[in-house]
């Protein structure tokens, strides 16, 4: 199961170094990368997140991995943190532990993936939160879980589920999974698609303050129009790190 599941994690490696599907290289610090995802967990976890028709520039100025904030609208890559050293190392983190589990936790803190897309066409994807959902995904795939099973559920913060929480922040947690275990839950719906609003919008209860905190009202509306998961999920974080009261 491990090995597995740890191709999720390391399935995109190449959008780090720049490199096309085609010409990936099968290995990296000592370990195989750019590998298939079984089940199609990574062509449905796309699917999330952008439009699967012939691609074209969104923003034709902008043609790298480098990924777009959508809360600034300026590249997350910062040449100060992120030289090409302290990337290899970072990104070497990532993949080479050989405990899936670990992976998985190591995928859900990680800056460094946080600052490239998943997609050069589409600059404001996350390939941090792209990787998580694959694993997402991929996990329920191989225990026998349909899409048209799954649910966002919202956790509280810290409870971390293995494979299947896709976000972990300071005040909840948001997981992939069929069974809500009596939490907020929202059906995905019955095939992957650019859903997050309104799966957003279906939660039984919401984990934001958006009826008095005018910092949640901001979030929330925004989440309410965001029709991309891994666009919509690295908003969330990085929208947790710049609010000026905290």
């Amino acid at each position: 199961m491990s090995g597995v599941m740890l191709a999720a994690y390391r399935h995109d490696v190449h959008k780090f170094t720049g490199e096309s599907h085609t010409d990936a290289s099968e290995m990296l610090a000592g370990v195989r990368v750019n590998q298939p995802v079984p089940g199609g967990a990574d062509g449905d976890a796309a699917a999330l997140s952008r439009p699967q028709q012939k691609q074209d520039q969104t923003v034709p100025n902008h043609s790298t991995h480098y990924r777009l904030s959508l809360l600034s609208g300026k590249t997350a890559y910062d040449s100060d943190e992120f030289s090409r050293s302290t990337i290899e190392e970072k990104v070497s983190n990532l993949i080479t532990t050989e405990n899936a589990v670990i992976a998985h936790h190591r995928w859900l803190s990680s800056e460094v993936a946080a600052a490239f897309n998943e997609s050069v066409y589409h600059p404001y994807t996350s390939l941090k939160y792209h990787t998580l959902l694959v694993g997402a995904l991929l996990d329920n795939y191989r225990v026998g879980n349909d899409f048209d099973s799954l649910r966002l559920v919202v956790d509280p913060a810290g409870e971390i589920v293995p494979f299947r929480t896709v976000f972990d922040g300071d005040r909840f947690g948001l997981r992939i999974d069929p069974d809500p275990s009596g939490r907020p839950a929202a059906r995905l719906g019955r095939s992957p698609w650019r859903s997050w609003a309104s799966t957003w919008n279906r939660l039984t209860s919401h984990p934001l303050d958006a009826g008095s905190d005018k910092y949640d009202m901001t979030l929330d509306a925004n989440l309410r129009r965001t029709l991309s998961w891994s666009t919509a999920l690295q908003y969330i974080e990085d929208y947790a790190a710049w609010r000026p009261d905290r």
